[in-house]
C-alpha cells in the first residue's frame, strides 16, 4: 500500500528532474558569459540615444541579444563536446556528462538563434538584426568550427563577435553606426585579450590535453604576459578616445577611462612580473580585475549620460 509520504517523494522526483533539465539547458548558454556581454549593450544604447531609449526597446534588445549570445554558446558546446570531455573545467557540462544529447543541444541552439533574430527583427532595426546574425555565425562557425583548433590567433578572431553587443545596442537605437559605437567596440575588443588569456593560462594544461592551440599552450608564459600587457595598453589608449568621440560624455567617463585603464595596465604588468619571477603567477587575479574594469566602465558611461 502506497503511503502519503511515498506519493510525495514520487511526485517530487519529476519536479526535481524537470528543474535539473532546465538548468542544464540554461548552462549550455553560458549565462555568466552572456551577462558580461550584456553589460556593454545597455551603455551603448544609452549613448546612442543620449538618455533612456525606452523600456520596450531596451527589453527587446537585451533579451534578443541574450538569446543570440546563448545560441552561439550552445552551438559552441555542441561542436566542442569532444574536447570538453578532455578538460577538467568542462567535462561536467551537460553534453559530455550525458545530461543532454548532442542532437537536442543543437536543436536548442538553432531555436534560440531563430527566436533572437525574430525578436530583434520585429522590435529593433534591420542593422541590429543583421549584426546579431553575423555575431552568431562568427562565433559559432568561424571561431568555434574553423579557427579555434587551427590557429593561436583564435582569441583575436573570437574577440570580434565578443564585442558585437556594443554595435548591436547602438544600431538598435539609431539604425546606423557612428564613431562612439566603434570606439566602444574597440575598447571591448582590446579588453578581451588579457581577460581571456589570463583564464586560458589558468587552464593551459586543459587546452594542451585537448589539443587546442591557445596562446598559453603554443607560446611561453612570458610571451602571453607580454601580449596581455600590450593589449591592456591598447584598451587604455582606445578608451581615452571615448570622450572626444562622444560629445555628451564628460568628466565621469574621462576619470573612469583613465583610472580604470591605468589599473588594468598596472595589473597586467604585475602579472608579467609574477611570471618572470618564477613564482605563482596567479592569472585569475588579472581575470577578476578585467571583469571589474568592464563593469565599472559601463556604469560610468551610464552615469555620465544620465548626469
Amino acid at each position: 500500500m502506497t503511503t502519503v509520504a511515498d506519493r510525495s517523494v514520487s511526485s517530487a522526483r519529476p519536479l526535481r528532474s524537470a528543474r535539473a533539465t532546465v538548468a542544464a539547458y540554461v548552462s549550455l548558454t553560458k549565462p555568466k558569459l552572456v551577462e558580461l556581454l550584456l553589460v556593454t549593450t545597455l551603455p551603448a544604447m544609452m549613448l546612442a540615444d543620449g538618455g533612456w531609449p525606452g523600456t520596450g526597446l531596451v527589453v527587446a534588445t537585451l533579451v534578443g541579444g541574450m538569446l543570440a549570445a546563448g545560441a552561439a554558446n550552445t552551438i559552441n558546446c555542441w561542436y566542442d563536446r569532444d574536447i570538453d570531455r578532455l578538460m577538467s573545467r568542462t567535462r561536467d557540462r551537460p553534453i559530455p556528462s550525458g545530461v543532454i544529447s548532442p542532437r537536442n543541444a543543437l536543436v536548442f541552439g538553432v531555436m534560440l538563434a531563430w527566436v533572437s533574430l525574430v525578436l530583434l527583427g520585429l522590435f529593433t532595426t534591420p542593422l541590429a538584426t543583421a549584426l546579431a546574425a553575423a555575431a552568431v555565425l562568427a562565433y559559432s562557425v568561424l571561431y568555434t568550427m574553423v579557427l579555434k583548433r587551427r590557429t593561436r590567433h583564435n582569441t583575436v578572431f573570437g574577440g570580434l563577435p565578443g564585442a558585437a553587443p556594443v554595435l548591436i545596442g547602438w544600431a538598435a537605437v539609431t539604425g546606423s553606426l557612428d564613431w562612439p559605437a566603434l570606439v566602444f567596440f574597440g575598447i571591448v575588443f582590446c579588453w578581451q585579450m588579457p581577460h581571456f588569456w589570463a583564464l586560458a593560462s589558468r587552464f593551459r594544461f586543459d587546452y594542451f590535453r585537448a589539443g587546442v592551440p591557445m596562446l598559453s599552450v603554443v607560446a611561453g608564459p612570458v610571451t602571453v604576459g607580454q601580449q596581455s600587457v600590450a593589449w591592456a595598453w591598447g584598451t587604455l589608449g582606445t578608451s581615452l578616445l571615448m570622450v572626444p568621440a562622444t560629445p555628451q560624455l564628460g568628466w565621469i567617463t574621462g576619470l573612469a577611462t583613465l583610472g580604470l585603464g591605468a589599473w588594468y595596465v598596472a595589473e597586467s604588468h604585475a602579472w608579467l612580473r609574477r611570471i618572470r619571477s618564477g613564482g605563482p603567477d596567479r592569472p585569475m587575479k588579472l581575470f577578476s580585475v578585467s571583469i571589474t574594469y568592464m563593469t565599472l566602465l559601463s556604469i560610468a558611461l551610464v552615469a555620465d549620460v544620465l548626469v
